[in-house]
């Protein structure tokens, strides 16, 4: 909350605490941790207003250096994240749960999923894929979210996770078709408000 005497930038700043919130805990999955890195961020652009000079949104420009601070949380905590487990059900390839045909094409269509891009700036789609993220394996989810929406290369999560490349790509492959797994049953096969 602003402090009473508190600028307008400081006011506006402070106004995207929540969504700053949700999307550090989206990636990181602990509220502690999301606190801190929401915390370290809103200092950031509080110590340094000049830097951001209206270039983009403040939003924008809040979500870039909470990315950083992101991943510093990762990499500070690296050794309490857990990646990669022996359940069966993360060892199970879910290509055998898809209907496909013997010559790799779909047995069955997917299902339409409309104007992608107009759905992408849908508010209400945001959210869905949020919801889904966050249902995605703790491992799935955190490897899914560090390449795509931190949008670190491989290599970088490879490294600093420790992961093989082929462990790497088997684990997003399995996020992705989770994700659209869900975006299918919560999105595009039910009916939305226009």
């Amino acid at each position: 909350m602003p402090h009473a005497d508190a600028g307008p930038f400081d006011q506006q700043v402070a106004s995207h605490r929540d969504y700053l919130l949700r999307f550090a805990r989206l990636q990181l999955r602990n509220d502690a941790w999301a606190e801190d890195a929401v915390s370290d961020t809103l200092l950031a652009a509080l110590s340094k207003p000049l830097s951001f000079g209206s270039r983009s949104q403040l939003k924008t420009w809040l979500v870039g250096i909470l990315k950083h601070k992101i991943i510093d949380a990762l990499r500070h905590h690296g050794r309490e994240v857990c990646v990669g487990g022996d359940s069966d059900d993360e060892q199970a390839d879910p290509l055998e749960f898809m209907a496909f045909k013997a010559d790799g094409h779909f047995g069955e269509r997917p299902a339409e999923w409309g104007n992608p891009e107009q759905d992408l700036s849908s508010r209400q789609f945001m959210e869905i894929l949020e919801a889904c993220a966050s249902k995605l394996p703790a491992s799935q989810g955190r490897l899914f979210l560090m390449r795509e929406w931190l949008e670190l290369s491989s290599e970088e999560i490879c490294k600093e996770l420790g992961l093989t490349a082929t462990n790497l790509y088997v684990q997003l492959h399995r996020a992705r078709l989770r994700l659209r797994e869900c975006l299918e049953l919560n999105w595009f096969a039910s009916p939305r408000a226009t």
